[in-house]
């Protein structure tokens, strides 16, 4: 199958009463149809059993069921992939009920839980990966990216900064004490199953001790500014009320204009 490798493995569990014989069951999967479909099919080989119907389940989910008394069932996969990989079950609808059961399995794919994670210096950094393929992650292993473009593995135990815990489709690497200088980087995590090996990177972010305080720091700023401008604007506003004042110096001029005019009504008059 292009692209995936198909391992099918099929164990069918006869269940019948004491004292009774039946010949050896069979399952049998047939080729794909046409490129990237694949047919799941169980062969009851034992004619003695009173079939009612069969059921196909994937994991603990009731995927298909009819009422058909066939020998034969099948399941179609429309395609081969991370999502319907798994644990494929056929049930026989009979007294006792019959069941078989099929593996898709295809190689990991190795995801991160976050492209880019990010830490304080003097925190601890946490980087996740995942894998949704069947089967399991059998082996985990983290490396890391240096400048020049090498890859180092980590181990627990080559530093006791490092810390890595995996178990089946997860692993994560913990980094104590972060250092600006020396954690910030790319890291890659790889995960490997019977079907061959795929990883993510992870690029890690470290802030310095004085990051938090940028945003404080900021708000100051602004403030600061806020009030320089303000008191710039005071100062240049008072000499623009100076004309203000001479206007009011100029009342007494008014004043004499009137005594002026008393004074040439008086000589008329005389």
């Amino acid at each position: 199958m292009k692209g995936f490798e198909l391992v099918v493995a099929a164990v069918l569990l006869v269940l019948s009463g004491k004292g009774a014989e039946c010949s050896d069951p069979r399952i049998l999967t047939s080729s794909p149809e046409a490129p990237g479909e694949e047919i799941l099919m169980c062969n009851l080989t034992d004619l003695s059993f009173q079939i009612s119907g069969h059921e196909w389940y994937k994991g603990d989910k009731l995927v298909h069921e009819d009422k058909d008394g066939s020998l034969i069932t099948t399941y179609n996969i429309t395609k081969v992939n991370v999502e319907s990989s798994g644990q494929y079950t056929c049930k026989f609808l009979t007294v006792p009920d019959l069941s078989g059961v099929i593996n898709v399995t295809v190689p990991p794919h190795v995801m991160a839980y976050k492209k880019s994670e990010h830490g304080n210096e003097g925190d601890t950094g946490v980087m996740t990966c995942k894998s949704n393929a069947y089967p399991l992650v059998e082996q985990w292993m983290w490396y890391r990216v240096s400048e020049d473009g090498s890859v180092q593995a980590i181990v627990n135990g080559t530093d006791e900064r490092y810390f890595i815990k995996s178990a089946g489709n997860k692993t994560e690497l913990r980094i104590h004490q972060l250092d600006i200088e020396k954690d910030q980087g790319d890291y890659i995590c790889n995960g490997t199953n019977m079907l061959g090996t795929t990883g993510a990177t992870v690029a890690l972010r470290v802030r310095s001790r004085l990051a938090a305080l940028w945003p404080f720091l900021g708000i100051v700023a602004e403030v600061i500014i806020l009030v320089t401008i303000i008191f710039i604007y005071e100062k240049r506003r008072k000499p623009d009320e100076a004309p203000e004042d001479d206007d009011g110096g100029s009342a007494p001029l008014k004043s004499n204009a009137g005594a002026n005019h008393e004074t040439v009504r008086q000589r008329n008059s005389s």
